[in-house]
């Protein structure tokens, strides 16, 4: 016999008794329900004044028996039912209506969230008898990339439970089908889809220029971006960040969507991660795991590597506690009677062994870098580093100027590991070169700290020449957070050139507005264009400034 679920406070026994009944009976597996189901359910929920409703799975059998209040039902746990990708959960909500109102957004919300086959409810009349119907089922044709955010939802009026008719197996192998297709032209790009979600306190136009960037880092990390949701707040959410209601619209839209990872474009809290996690059932993210990932995936160095995962441990500390209820159990067995470690605390103390050691050998491999650049200074080889922005064509103005073959792609953070490279001036003098890794919008502290070995090349420069995308129409804000950056690791007294690249892409009418404004050399590291100026100011200040401030101070 099975268990009524919900609000059965002041339930008569004889009601209880004729609830419970309803597990008894059968409706054939083709149809959606029986006029005579539908008749004792609005009779009996007429007569108790409240909201009645079943769950019946594929079989015909009544799975669960729900009683809500005059407005609304309370749908109980059904993890324990299949659902998966192109799947639902096997169960359809048939339930009463005492108003003559239609399916509500609770309603149509609890189909899409829980994947239900469909949910229908049933108008109870005054006299007890079922009136019109109203179904609710998920459409995947209104979940395609590029659309509006339509609701994913597709609901009809049926006039009489009489009338009614459709084959409900039919319709539900039909309705799977179609988004298992559409979950298979998805999957042929190869990469986990995912919904970017970004909030903000402040200008929406700002949140928009990082969720752009946001987009290309997800898709250099390999995601496939579906969709984008922007929300502007008084506050932050404490528990989700982005609030219980406009979580459940997003989670809504990925399982339109068909997408099974959502990225947040800002550092989550431990809590925030956790509770987004249990709300959503669906991979969460951060834009610095993003950055991680990227940066995991692009090292190829010895100390490249070290890096990323001294960062990595960084970011991940704080967080083992959000990980399942296992890792807190105790140790036993032969050795680990009594209450020992906890899980946790095991990983936490592996996870500081292997930082401290990771970071010791770092701080052997910067020495190194150390030596070789007092090695060069010895021999009075003067040091170039390019810094700029990611994706602004640092690498490509290496390979142009020193006629190399470092990796250059039109991606974020193709550069990873430091390359250095020698420049040949006129009169025999000679440079080092040194491509640096981009920088970008909020960079990781953990980044930043665990790179610093890498960005001394720039702290220690006699020259920056700082790389400019002289196309991009966020270069005030790349430059702000480059130099910000730059003053943060101590360069205030270094000389910096700014070099305005990929000018062959800006129509020659703005060239000289754009040098004005930004005191830079025009140039282009494809086409070579004023790479002839840039040489010749390098010169200028790393030699005969230098020779006349040597000359002022013998003076």
């Amino acid at each position: 016999m099975g268990q009524l679920h919900g609000n059965t406070a002041g339930l008569k026994s004889s009601e209880s008794r004729a609830l419970t009944a309803l597990y008894e009976r059968r409706i054939p597996a083709d149809r959606f329900v029986i006029p005579e189901l539908a008749r004792r359910l609005t009779e009996l929920s007429r007569g108790l004044g409240r909201q009645v409703g079943l769950l019946i799975d594929r079989r015909g059998s009544i799975a669960h028996v729900i009683v809500g209040d005059a407005h609304q039902l309370f749908i109980p746990d059904l993890s324990r039912h299949r659902a998966g990708s192109g799947r639902f959960r096997g169960l359809r909500l048939i339930h009463t209506h005492l108003r003559g109102e239609g399916l509500s957004r609770d309603d149509l919300t609890d189909l899409a969230l829980l994947r239900l086959d469909a949910v229908v409810a049933i108008q109870a009349q005054l006299d007890g008898l079922p009136g019109f119907v109203e179904l609710g089922t998920l459409e995947p044709e209104k979940a395609e990339k590029g659309q509006a955010a339509d609701e994913p939802w597709h609901v009809e009026r049926i006039p009489t439970v009489h009338q009614w008719d459709t084959d409900f197996l039919a319709f539900i192998e039909d309705l799977e089908s179609r988004f298992t297709r559409r979950d298979k032209q998805q999957s042929v790009e190869g990469a986990e889809g995912c919904v970017l979600v970004a909030v903000t306190t402040g200008q929406a136009n700002d949140a928009k220029v990082s969720l752009e960037e946001l987009e290309r880092l997800a898709e250099t990390a390999g995601l496939n971006v579906m969709d984008q949701v922007l929300q502007v707040r008084r506050k932050f959410d404490g528990k989700t960040i982005i609030g219980k209601g406009k979580l459940q619209s997003v989670l809504v839209r990925a399982m339109q969507l068909g997408a099974n990872v959502l990225v947040f474009d800002r550092e989550l809290a431990p809590s925030q991660l956790r509770n987004i996690a249990v709300a959503t059932d669906l991979k969460v993210v951060d834009r610095t795991q993003i950055i991680l990932d990227i940066f995991a995936q692009r090292a190829t160095s010895r100390e490249g590597k070290l890096q990323v995962e001294i960062a990595q441990l960084r970011y991940r500390k704080p967080r083992l506690a959000i990980m399942p209820t296992a890792m807190s159990r105790l140790t036993g067995g032969i050795g680990g009677r009594g209450p020992g470690e906890t899980k946790l605390e095991i990983n936490r103390r592996r996870a500081d062994e292997r930082q401290t050691r990771l970071e010791k050998e770092l701080k052997k491999l910067g020495k190194r870098r150390a030596l070789r650049r007092q090695r060069r200074a010895r021999v009075g080889l003067k040091q170039v580093a390019i810094v700029g922005y990611t994706n602004a064509g640092k690498s490509t103005l290496l390979n142009t100027m020193t006629r190399s073959s470092v990796d250059a792609e039109d991606k974020l953070f193709a550069t990873l590991d430091p390359t250095s490279r020698r420049l040949r001036f006129p009169e025999a003098r000679e440079v080092v070169m040194t491509d640096t890794v981009g920088f970008i919008q909020n960079l990781p502290r953990d980044l930043m700290a665990a790179f610093r070995a890498t960005l001394d090349e720039a702290v220690e420069a006699d020259l920056i020449l700082h790389v400019l995308d002289g196309a991009s129409p966020h270069i005030d804000m790349h430059l702000r957070e480059v130099e910000r950056t730059l003053d943060e690791l101590g360069c205030e007294g270094t000389p910096i050139v700014r070099v305005l690249n990929k000018v062959d892409a800006v129509n020659p009418i703005l060239w000289e507005a754009l040098q004005e404004r930004f005191l830079g050399i025009l140039c282009s590291a494809q086409t070579r264009e004023g790479l002839p100026a840039l040489l010749t100011e390098m010169e200028r200040r790393l030699f005969l400034d230098a020779q006349v401030q040597q000359e002022t101070t013998q003076l």
